[in-house]
């Protein structure tokens, strides 16, 4: 009897820390190229389980080449010799698990995300751009690679985010549990999951989550705060928070996507306060920002509890803040039992572009297009097959 497909996701996020790499096995699913259609979702989640994962870090000059490449500093050659490297370091993650892939899915690096035209700041036209060259994974891998899966929705009206709404719901969606996955990484998104129904799915960005803290830190001379140590020393400066609440895109309404193009310290206006105390004053701002989200956008449709992902679950002082504002329990991958199948704060945005590849491989839409607003679902991503072997 033959085993269930497997799919190994890459994903490295807005820290632009290092790769996530996880294999996702998907038991109960049809094989790819099998022609079946989409299934109905049966039982509890979640509908898959991860059997094997890697971290690579990025390496000092290349995590700032990406940071500078984010901050719209680099120029067209650069621009062009990062995205090999990325290519050359993601084929360089995926390689001690793809033996035991049918199929890898890279997101690559998210330098630029415009995803609605801005004269004001000099953005024509909307789009995006991830790089890391999937031709050197599929190279050097020699298994198939979707990749670039964010341009089919922008070229469809939508934002090209979020997208890993569609994974969440069908992997981890539940019959009649109304919960949010949250993913806390360099920005904070949530999927809303109202049972198993994925017309009322509720997705968005609400804002910043690590990536304010990371630039805090880094006037310490660190990457980030650990532990939420930096914060938990200083105070929250309550002018600072409240004239940084009043950003317009905190009350826009979903659907919608931001980065550091929009959330950094010096967009929003560094204040005169020690390291500490900024610290402290960005962690609580960034809470609020996501508490308000929650009140306005998910809790009046009926919310039990949010389970939380990504970098800022492992910061105790941010996530203090934040279940303190919040009306519902806060639950991570181990409270839910998710863990036990693979699932963790860790692994779960690489196993939903893994979901997003394996979809886009079967010809399935992979899209909810009322959480991006585009004008129909898409097929996201770009299939390119492995060069034939040699030997």
């Amino acid at each position: 009897m033959s085993r269930p497909p497997r799919v190994l996701g890459l994903m490295s996020g807005t820290s632009a820390d290092g790769i996530d790499a996880a294999l996702l096995e998907l038991p109960g699913w049809p094989a790819l190229g099998s022609g079946c259609p989409f299934p109905t979702l049966t039982g509890t989640a979640p509908r898959g389980r991860v059997v094997a994962h890697n971290f690579t870090p990025f390496p000092p000059d290349l995590r700032l080449a990406v940071l500078r490449a984010m901050r719209g500093e680099t120029g067209a050659a650069e621009l062009t010799s990062l995205h090999w490297w990325l290519g050359e370091t993601l084929a360089h993650a995926a390689r001690p698990l793809a033996g035991d892939a049918d199929l890898i899915a890279s997101h690559g690096q998210t330098v630029q995300h415009h995803p609605r035209a801005d004269a004001g700041r000099g953005w024509a036209r909307p789009a995006t751009l991830q790089l890391g060259e999937a031709a050197l994974i599929a190279e050097q891998t020699r298994k198939p690679v979707v990749a670039d899966f964010r341009p089919a929705d922008l070229a469809a009206g939508g934002l090209g985010a979020p997208l890993v709404p569609f994974a969440d719901w069908a992997l981890l969606s539940e019959p009649g549990v109304n919960r949010a996955v949250h993913n806390l990484g360099g920005i904070s998104n949530l999927t809303y999951l109202p049972g198993t129904d994925a017309s009322a799915v509720r997705a968005f960005d609400t804002g910043p989550a690590n990536c304010l803290l990371d630039e805090a830190a880094a006037l310490a001379g660190l990457d980030c705060d650990l532990g939420g140590a930096l914060a938990a020393a200083g105070q929250v400066d309550q002018a600072t928070v409240q004239r940084w609440l009043s950003h317009p895109e905190l009350s826009a309404p979903p659907p919608k996507a931001t980065g550091r193009e929009t959330w950094s310290l010096a967009r929003l206006g560094i204040p005169d306060l020690s390291v500490p105390d900024l610290a402290a004053t960005a962690t609580a701002f960034t809470a609020q920002t996501i508490a308000d989200a929650y009140l306005r956008w998910v809790v009046p449709h009926g919310l039990d509890e949010v389970a939380v992902a990504g970098g800022g679950a492992r910061n105790p002082t941010l996530m203090r803040e934040l279940a303190g504002r919040l009306p519902v329990p806060l639950r991570t991958f181990e409270d839910l039992g998710w863990s036990a199948r693979g699932f963790t704060d860790t692994t779960r945005e690489a196993a939903a572009f893994a979901f997003l590849g394996y979809a886009r491989a079967q010809g399935w839409p992979n899209t909810l297009p009322h959480t991006t607003g585009a004008r129909h679902a898409v097929s996201g991503g770009k299939l390119l097959l492995p060069p034939p072997f040699t030997e």
